[in-house]
């Protein structure tokens, strides 16, 4: 396996419990055997691409951090800003920072778009002040009073993104953001995505078009039915034919 670690200012000094860290994951479905010894760390602000072909582990390994009921995590550490969340249920790890946009959005019917992101601030620490989410989703905010399901999938995309800043968010977990949308909203959620960064929030990635995960990445990881094969700088990714060729099918 490659390790290298991506340089940024904030970075981990030796000796030091870098912001995010997970070691050594063990997570089953049932008797499958998923996410196998599953260990890699972020700095404050990184972007992770998370990447491995269909049944790699890649979502499930997304949801063990986030301490979703399953798969179940039967060992290892989930380690955020010096808080141990391994062995914590899901709300404990929703409470300390950590946020899972699911591939399925989750958007509730029923509810417009601005109650979607009062409900998430009325279940959890606010984060973001409505006004500065709209100004992140411009879009959003024309469409404040409109039912969320009705809208199409890149702004029910959008506004899963930010039911997450609008609670108290240290690192984002995103499950196919891109999945069925148009390259131009496929651009816009990027550039949103770099916005957060800046705004020193960590977020892994995981997504079947490798290549734009990669161009957005600082970092990535590859797992290979459910074990790291490499961990790496994005760039490494996007210039070794061999490892897109072996890995990713790319």
């Amino acid at each position: 396996m490659t390790t290298m670690t991506a340089e940024r200012p904030d970075a981990a000094q030796p000796g030091e419990m870098p912001y995010f860290c997970c070691r050594n994951l063990n997570a089953y479905y049932g008797d499958s055997y998923i996410v196998q010894n599953v260990s890699f760390k972020l700095n404050r602000g990184e972007i992770l691409a998370l990447l491995g072909r269909n049944g790699a582990g890649k979502t499930s390994t997304l949801r063990a951090i986030a301490r979703a009921s399953t798969p179940e995590l039967v060992s290892g550490e989930v380690i955020l800003d010096g808080v141990k969340l391994h062995r914590k249920p899901n709300y404990v790890a929703a409470q300390a920072g950590i946020q899972l946009v699911q591939e399925d959005r989750r958007i509730i019917p029923g509810m417009t778009v601005e109650q979607n992101l009062q409900l998430a601030v009325i279940s959890g620490s606010a984060g973001w002040p409505f006004e500065r989410i709209y100004e992140l989703f411009p879009r959003l905010a024309e469409r404040r009073k409109q039912e969320g399901v009705t809208m199409s999938g890149g702004e029910q995309q959008m506004l899963a993104i930010a039911r997450a800043l609008a609670r108290d968010l240290k690192l984002l977990l995103l499950d196919e953001p891109y999945e069925g949308l148009a390259p131009v909203v496929r651009h816009d959620i990027a550039k949103a995505l770099r916005e957060v960064r800046a705004a020193g929030i960590t977020t892994i990635i995981v997504e079947q078009n490798a290549v734009a995960a990669l161009e957005l990445s600082d970092r990535a990881v590859i797992l290979d039915t459910g074990e790291v094969v490499f961990d790496g700088s994005a760039k490494d990714v996007l210039d070794s034919e061999d490892l897109r060729l072996r890995y990713l099918a790319i």
